[in-house]
């Protein structure tokens, strides 16, 4: 007898994909319900050996403020660049900036240079070949080592509590 492991890697993603089929084709009809289910099953159990080992999380709590943090962070964002377009009297300082990586793993720094690039007024360009560089253009940069300190302490430092302990 096969264990349910074995037939269901990822269940959550199991429920979230059929959860989305019924979406997509807008009815609960048993043969949706069916044929999504074996999507659901499908699609993980012939995929999941090519997908990476899923990260570890070691705070969660420090996830949920992350994730709020960055949430609040993209209304904030989302205003002052609004501000600073429809002001006609801002000068943009628009800057490239070399920000120095402290997370090694692929993983959180994906999750970091996605968090710069969610972010209004940000965007990640470049991951240097050696890994340990991330290139960013930002809007409007007063003081660069400011935007590198305001990185590390908001972003980079929980990600690596999160995910690097």
């Amino acid at each position: 007898m096969m264990k349910p492991r074995s037939w269901l890697p990822t269940p959550l993603m199991s429920i979230l994909l059929l959860v989305v089929w019924l979406l997509l084709v807008r009815s609960v009809a048993f043969g949706h319900i069916l044929l999504g289910s074996a999507l659901a099953i499908a699609i993980p159990l012939f995929t999941h050996r090519f997908w990476d080992a899923q990260p570890h999380v070691a705070k969660p709590w420090t996830l949920l403020r992350f994730v709020l943090r960055v949430l609040g962070d993209i209304i904030i964002a989302n205003l002052e660049v609004a501000w600073l377009i429809a002001n006609p009297w801002s000068k943009l300082r628009p800057h490239f900036v070399e920000y120095p990586l402290m997370l090694q793993d692929r993983f959180t720094v994906t999750l970091l240079a996605n968090t710069i690039s969610l972010t209004p007024g940000t965007v990640s360009a470049n991951l240097r070949m050696d890994g340990k560089t991330l290139l960013i253009h930002a809007l409007n940069v007063d003081d660069e080592e400011a935007l590198i300190t305001h990185i590390r302490e908001r972003y980079e430092q929980p990600l690596k509590e999160i995910y690097e302990c």
